[in-house]
C-alpha cells in the first residue's frame, strides 16, 4: 500500500468501480479540473475470462471476479437461499454479465418521472444513452454513434437460429431492435462487445482515462464508511491490505457500489433505519428509513431440455473437441463459440393481449442453464429463461453486523405478491409452447423437471423450487422527493451534504429489461448534474 495515500485529499472520491463508476470517473476527469479517486475492491480486470464472452459460463457460478452472494431463506422459494452474483473487478457486474444491451420500456422512464424522480422521463433519458452508446449499426433517432460503449451485433448460433425460427411458426413478432421504436417481439440481443471481446465498462470508460494524471484508481479496497464533519462527507475510511486510511474529498463522496452494498455503506455509516441502526449498535448521523427498501429484482424460472445437437456447450468427446476448438478459433481470430454471450436471443412479449406493453421477457440460452450454471455434467442441450418484468414484490436490504467486510443481508421477498407468482406461470406456458414448437423437435431431446403436460400445481411447484434472480437487483436507494426516497432527482442523499448515490439502486421502479445499460445512463447523467453542481 502507497502510505501516501492516508489522508490524500481529491476533489471526488467514487466508491464503487463498477457499471456506474467507470462512467463517473471518465466523465469527471474529462475537463482537468478535478482530482477524482477511484476505489474498487475487486482486482484489476486482468482475467482473460473476462475479456472471452463465454467467460461468464465460468465465473458466474463461482468467486472468480464474483461476490458470489447469497440471499436470506425464501419463504416463496420454498425456504431456499438465492443466489446473487455481483461482479467484483473494475467493470463491476458489466464485466461478469451476459452483455446484453437493452434499455428498458419507454414507459418505465415516464412512471419514474410521475412518481416524482424529476428529470428522469424518457425524452428527459434518451440522450444519455445515446452519448453513452457508440452503435455498429449507426446513428438514428434512438441509437448513438459517438459514445464510448460500443454495441454490436451477435452472429446467431445453429440453436438460436431454431429459437428464432419457432417464435415466427407461432406468428410472434420479429423485432431486430429491442432498442428501437418498440420494445415487443423476438429477435438477437445487442451485446456490449467489440471485435468479438467484451466491452465492459471499464473498457469503455476505465481505458481512456487510466493515464489521465487526475484520476487515481484503487483496486482491492473495500469501503468501510463514510467520514463526516457533521453532517457533511468528506471522505471515507478505506480498508486496503488489513489496513484503514482515509480517503478525502472536498467536492463529494459518490457511492457507487450497487442495490446491495450502496445501502450497506450508507448504514455503515449512520444513515438508514434508526431502530436497524440501533439493532447493530451503529450511532445514527441521519435517519432515514428508505435505505435499503424497495429492493425489486427480475424473478426468473428456466426450462431445459437434453439435445443431439453437440454444438450446444456441453461436456461429451465431441463437445470437449469443440470447446478446443474454439477455444483456438478466438485466440486466433476472436470469432467463434468463444465469443457467444451464452444468453443469444430472447423476446419481450405480452401475456394477455389487453396489456399495453411486454410483462415477460425471455433469454434463450445455447446450453442447458441449471441453477445459474453451478449444476455441471448436464450434457449437451439448450434452456430458455423466462422472467416477469414489473415484479410487484419489494424486499429489503439489512446488515449482518457493523462489520463492512460482512455480507448484507439480502432479502428480495421473493413471490410474497401473488400476482408474481400468476405472472410467472404464465411466462412459464408462453415459454414453454415456443420450446415445444416443431421447429425445435429435430434438435429437442428429453425434457429437465417438468412434461410438457405438467398442470398447474406441478408448475406452481417447480418454479418455488427454481425460480431465482436474473441478476437484475435495484431501487434500494430510491431517487425521488418522497418521504421513503433516499436520493433527490439529483442523487444526492437527502439530509446531508457532499454525498451522492450513482447506481442501479437509486431507480424507482425496476426498468422492464436487463439493467446494465440503464446504470451507464443514469452514470452518464449524473456526472452531467454533479458537474453542474461542481
Amino acid at each position: 500500500m502507497d502510505q501516501s495515500l492516508d489522508n490524500a485529499e481529491f476533489d471526488f472520491l467514487i466508491i464503487g468501480g463498477g457499471s456506474a463508476g467507470c462512467v463517473l470517473a471518465n466523465r469527471l476527469t474529462e475537463n482537468g479540473r478535478y482530482q477524482v479517486c477511484l476505489i474498487e475492491a475487486g482486482k484489476p480486470d486482468t482475467n482473460p475470462l473476462i475479456h472471452a464472452p463465454a467467460g461468464l459460463a465460468i465465473m458466474v457460478p463461482s468467486n472468480i471476479a464474483n461476490w458470489a452472494f447469497e440471499t436470506v431463506p425464501q419463504p416463496g422459494l420454498n425456504g431456499r437461499k438465492g443466489y446473487q452474483p455481483r461482479g467484483k473487478t473494475l467493470g463491476g457486474s458489466s464485466s461478469i454479465n451476459a452483455m446484453i444491451y437493452t434499455r428498458g420500456h419507454r414507459q418505465d422512464y415516464e412512471d419514474w418521472a410521475a412518481s416524482g424522480a424529476k428529470g428522469w422521463g424518457w425524452q428527459d433519458v434518451l440522450p444519455w444513452f445515446k452519448k453513452s452508446e457508440h452503435f455498429e449499426g449507426g446513428e438514428d433517432e434512438f441509437h448513438g454513434s459517438d459514445g464510448p460503449l460500443n454495441v454490436a451485433p451477435l452472429k446467431p448460433h445453429k440453436a438460436t437460429e431454431i429459437f428464432l425460427a419457432a417464435a415466427a411458426s407461432l406468428q410472434l413478432q420479429r423485432n431486430d431492435d429491442f432498442n428501437g421504436p418498440h420494445q415487443e417481439g423476438y429477435g438477437v440481443y445487442h451485446v456490449t462487445q467489440k471485435n468479438g471481446q467484451r466491452f465492459s465498462a471499464a473498457r469503455a470508460y476505465l481505458d481512456p482515462a487510466r493515464d489521465r494524471k487526475n484520476l487515481t484508481i484503487i483496486t482491492e479496497a473495500l469501503a468501510e464508511k463514510v467520514i463526516f464533519d457533521g453532517k457533511k462527507a468528506i471522505g471515507a475510511k478505506i480498508g486496503v491490505k488489513g489496513k484503514s486510511i482515509s480517503i478525502m474529498a472536498g467536492r463529494g463522496v459518490i457511492l457507487s457500489a450497487g442495490a446491495f452494498q450502496s445501502p450497506q455503506l450508507l448504514m455503515l455509516s449512520g444513515i438508514g433505519p434508526a431502530h436497524h441502526l440501533r439493532e447493530k449498535n451503529i450511532d445514527i448521523l441521519h435517519e432515514l428509513s428508505g435505505v435499503g427498501e424497495n429492493l425489486q429484482d427480475h424473478i426468473d424460472h428456466v426450462i431445459s431440455y437434453k439435445s443431439p445437437l453437440k454444438e450446444t456447450i456441453g461436456i461429451s468427446f465431441t463437445g470437449i473437441a469443440n470447446i478446443l476448438k474454439s477455444i483456438s478459433e478466438y485466440r486466433r481470430h476472436k470469432t467463434g463459440m468463444v465469443t457467444s454471450n451464452i444468453a443469444e436471443a430472447g423476446a419481450f412479449l405480452r401475456s394477455d393481449p389487453s396489456l399495453s406493453q411486454p410483462d415477460i421477457q425471455l433469454h434463450f440460452c445455447i446450453g442447458i442453464v441449471d441453477d445459474h450454471g453451478r449444476k455441471k455434467g448436464l450434457g449437451h442441450g439448450f434452456s430458455s429463461h423466462a422472467c416477469i418484468l414489473r415484479p410487484k414484490s419489494r424486499g429489503t436490504i439489512r446488515l449482518q453486523n457493523a462489520d463492512p467486510t460482512a455480507a448484507p443481508l439480502i432479502d428480495p421477498n421473493f413471490l410474497s405478491e401473488e400476482e408474481d407468482l400468476r405472472g410467472l406461470v404464465n411466462a412459464y406456458r408462453i415459454n414453454r409452447r415456443i420450446m415445444e414448437s416443431d421447429a425445435f423437435a429435430p434438435i429437442r431431446g428429453e425434457a429437465m423437471y417438468l412434461p410438457a403436460n405438467a398442470g398447474e400445481e406441478e408448475i406452481i411447484e417447480d418454479i418455488r423450487n427454481r425460480a431465482d434472480t436474473i441478476y437484475h437487483p435495484v431501487g434500494t436507494c430510491k431517487m425521488g422527493e418522497g418521504a421513503d426516497c433516499v436520493v433527490s432527482s439529483e442523487l444526492k442523499v437527502r439530509g446531508v451534504d457532499g454525498l451522492y448515490v450513482v447506481d442501479a439502486s437509486v431507480m424507482p421502479n425496476l426498468i422492464s429489461g436487463n439493467t446494465n445499460a440503464p446504470v451507464m445512463m443514469i452514470a452518464e447523467k449524473a456526472s452531467a448534474l454533479i458537474l453542474a453542481h461542481g
